[in-house]
């Protein structure tokens, strides 16, 4: 067999997480031998869409399979069917995909999803806020941008593992990044209700959102409020190296390490086209906390 080419489209190269995964995606293509193009969306989900049809309308590129993690609400099903019917194997990373099981039923090329068990990653932040938040109280909880499922399904496993006295205040991070962070928790502390919030703690879907709100909150308010607000324990997610480096200083309380889905996907993907192992349909890939539960302590007032 000749030599596998594989795409990776993702979402911004603005995210951390999303540099992980091409990080860890090309030092994987290098361990495998396998030749690799990452594209970036910037964000939009109809450019990713046009970059991914362009690849598929261009049999010359040598292309043998596309891995993605959507920008958009769907994983597009045209563009997944149209690369189905190309020949080309077809990879969703990060998201739910109700196509794959049709699209796997008319075709031998390896087609499934490879995602982070978003659920167990919000039952470990409910287990983190309980352990820091012993008293309970009001949580401002920064979700990812308007259209993601990823929030929905972590507010699930948060639902299941949060005390009762815990309630959240949400608000929406436009963008998966330290600016999206940021923007969100200033347009809300233009509000004047945002002063009279009794809020006990920070939760964001990303560390990046987490470090943004911190800087808003450093940057946007002065003396004793400025003090409380970023006493808070603030709580993040992906636990990359930003993330875990917040931790070790002491700007996040916790973090939840969430691997790359871009390695099991190539690895996946070399398996089934050098020795014939069909994927599993759905692959997940699975969190933890950090630092580990029994390091979390609340501050000493909290206790």
């Amino acid at each position: 067999m000749n030599q596998l080419s594989f795409v990776v489209s993702l979402i911004t190269q603005e995210s951390d997480y999303q540099r992980e995964q091409a990080d860890a995606v090309r030092q994987a293509a290098r361990r495998l031998n396998v030749d690799l193009q990452i594209l970036y969306s910037g964000n939009d989900a109809i450019k990713q869409s046009q970059q991914l049809i362009e690849v598929i309308q261009n049999p010359s590129s040598g292309v043998n399979a596309l891995i993605l993690e959507p920008a958009g609400s769907t994983a597009f099903p045209r563009v997944a069917r149209a690369a189905v019917t190309a020949g080309l194997g077809w990879v969703v990373m990060n998201r739910d995909d109700a196509s794959i099981a049709e699209l796997r039923s008319r075709s031998s090329h390896p087609i499934f999803a490879v995602t982070a068990d978003q659920e167990e990653t919000g039952r470990i932040l409910g287990r983190q806020i309980a352990i820091l938040l012993p008293r309970g109280g009001t949580v401002l909880c920064l979700q990812s941008p308007s259209g993601n499922p990823v929030t929905e399904q972590r507010m699930v496993g948060m639902s299941e593992t949060k005390p009762e006295n815990i309630k959240f205040k949400l608000l929406r991070s436009p963008y998966w990044t330290e600016s999206g962070g940021f923007q969100a928790v200033s347009s809300w502390l233009r509000l004047t209700t945002s002063y009279d919030a009794e809020i006990a703690g920070v939760i964001a879907q990303s560390d990046l959102i987490a470090l943004g709100a911190h800087r808003a909150f450093q940057e946007h308010t002065t003396g004793a409020a400025r003090d409380r607000w970023l006493s808070l324990h603030f709580l993040g997610v992906n636990g990359l190296k930003a993330g875990q480096t917040a931790v070790q200083s002491g700007v996040l309380a916790s973090t939840v390490v969430v691997p790359p889905s871009t390695v099991p996907a190539i690895e996946m993907l070399v398996r089934a086209y050098r020795d014939g192992v069909r994927p599993p349909e759905r692959t997940l890939v699975s969190p933890r906390s950090f630092p580990d539960f029994g390091m979390l302590a609340p501050r000493g007032s909290e206790t």
